[in-house]
């Protein structure tokens, strides 16, 4: 039985469409639900995640996306890459629910399935989400973070301009005392070294180590 809390898919809101040399970041398909739920059930994907997600968790997850978007509020895109995937994960904006020293604020992230990993996707998607939520939102920074083993997205962090001090890192409030995880290490991108950088020229698409 279809859940009455669920946007009906031929109701769900368009995102705006970003393409970039080898990538389109879209509105989400019905049909996503499937390849993400395989992506988010897999444990190197969830690597540096409390846990994997059933389908049930997963299914969830698509519902909050496109919720955040009928609302006008910062969310994720389904990337997809023309030719050979229709979707490989997902990479947007969001406004975290926690509060910490950063907080308010937007946060560009990513998770890709395993396949597409080391091709530079990851980051050649998120320079096209920096530049629409900059332009769109106008906030004085955009952030991103994770726990400091995750080598290969604070990698893509580096390559697309953000900075980190360690006088940032800070604890996850979510994450309980003596999680492994609750440690976070947190990269700024402040708005003007954006812009100094000519909006923010897309980084190199060699391939690379990334999620």
């Amino acid at each position: 039985m279809a859940d009455p809390r669920r946007i009906a898919p031929e109701l769900w809101p368009p995102a705006p469409e970003l393409r970039t040399e080898r990538l389109v970041l879209r509105a989400w398909r019905e049909a996503d639900r499937a390849p993400f739920a395989d992506l988010n059930a897999d444990p190197a994907v969830m690597e540096h995640f409390p846990s994997v997600l059933d389908r049930a968790a997963s299914d969830a997850m698509v519902d909050r996306i496109v919720e955040r978007w009928a609302d006008g509020r910062p969310s994720l895109w389904a990337v997809e890459v023309p030719g050979e995937a229709a979707f490989i994960g997902f990479v947007g904006l969001l406004e975290p629910s926690f509060t910490a020293p950063f907080t308010p604020c937007i946060e560009v992230g990513w998770r890709l399935a395993a396949p597409f990993w080391g091709r530079g996707f990851a980051p050649e998607a998120a320079a096209a989400a920096l530049g629409h939520g900059f332009d769109t939102y106008g906030p004085d920074e955009i952030v991103s973070f994770t726990v400091p083993a995750n080598i290969s997205s604070r990698r893509v962090m580096e390559k697309l301009g953000m900075g980190h001090d360690p006088a940032d890192d800070f604890d996850h409030p979510n994450l309980p005392v003596g999680d492994p995880l609750r440690r976070h290490v947190l990269y700024r991108l402040p708005a003007a070294e954006w812009r100094d950088r000519g909006r923010g020229s897309a980084p190199s698409t060699a391939a690379v180590t990334d999620k």
